[in-house]
């Protein structure tokens, strides 16, 4: 019987048929320790890792009888994917169950930079009466009419653009290959290149995983390119975007707003930006749902089934 390691505590609903197949080893009550994992790894065939659990080079090497690493996330950017591939594990993630959520995230995150609420709220819970009201204050953006740039037009990126379009905004986009002329249609979306996009959108929302080509994508020069009245959205990963650069726009209008579910440097964002009002900042609940947390489960387990059964479909991860 084949042994499989789950690095994190998670609801089990989602690893029922897994727990069914194989002898499957959970943490209980907080997840494993990295040190915990290097003592149990070489028994087991399979690592279900979680997206902030290092899969580096030489824990793939001292686990001597690894298969298949089944990440619970859509990015891979903690496991040495090259390395693995290397070695001839398959890697798999879960792309299907977060794509809605974090597009919902990315249009709240919009609405609310937009239209201020968060930043209404704080205000009428710390000022009261004496927050000021009146019809000319308070004034936001509305998302109808607006333009939306949206970098990286993958399953998220695709998921956005049909809720944009429903809100009545123009979506262009920029992506490392153009979508076909089918799809572009049936999105209604336009291919652009980013210097155009970033001139153009009053919405840019980065939806790109986080690759060395990637990192720092929006940085001083860009935030320069963008228009003074433009947000910026971030439900991707935090290093795509330079976050001392991003303070220094907000700060000095070079840009109207952001929203930010991610952070450069880790869970929590630099402490300059909690001192602004023009930025709405989540701590990575793009897929905080229950529903999405089981959803993700079962699609690690079906990841594991698939690849030793041959029964279903696994979504492989192909290169770093």
């Amino acid at each position: 019987m084949y042994k499989v390691l789950v690095t994190y505590d998670m609801f089990r609903e989602g690893f029922t048929e897994l727990e069914e197949r194989y002898e499957v080893t959970f943490p209980e009550g907080r997840d494993f320790t990295v040190e915990e994992v290097w003592e149990m790894i070489p028994e087991y065939d399979v690592l279900c890792s979680m997206f902030d659990f290092p899969v580096n080079k030489e824990l793939i090497d001292h686990a001597t009888n690894l298969k298949l690493v089944s990440n619970y996330a859509v990015g891979y950017n903690n496991i040495d994917v090259a390395y693995a591939l290397s070695k001839g594990l398959t890697v798999t993630n879960t792309p299907g169950p977060v794509t809605a959520p974090t597009a919902d995230i990315a249009l709240g995150l919009m609405l609310d930079a937009a239209r201020r609420i968060t930043e209404c709220d704080r205000k009428l819970r710390t000022l009261g009466k004496r927050m000021k009201v009146g019809v000319l204050e308070n004034l936001g953006v509305p998302l109808t009419g607006k333009t939306l740039g949206i970098i990286g037009m993958g399953r998220i990126g695709k998921a956005l653009a049909k809720r944009a379009a429903a809100c009545g905004m123009e979506v262009i986009y920029h992506n490392r290959h153009q979508l076909y002329i089918d799809e572009e249609t049936r999105l209604n979306v336009e291919y652009v290149s980013k210097e155009d996009l970033l001139a153009r959108a009053d919405f840019v929302s980065l939806n790109a995983p986080l690759t060395p080509e990637t990192r720092h994508i929006i940085g001083e020069s860009e935030l320069r390119q963008m228009k003074p009245t433009a947000i910026l959205i971030n439900t991707a990963r935090g290093p795509l975007v330079d976050e001392r650069a991003l303070v220094n726009a907000l700060r000095e209008g070079i840009i109207h707003g952001a929203g930010l579910d991610v952070f450069e440097f880790g869970d929590y964002p630099l402490p300059e930006l909690l001192e602004l009002d023009n930025v709405v900042l989540c701590p990575h609940i793009g897929t905080q749902t229950l529903e999405t947390r089981i959803e993700m489960a079962r699609a690690v387990s079906n990841n594991v089934i698939g690849f030793f059964e041959n029964d279903r479909p696994i979504t492989r991860v192909l290169h770093p």
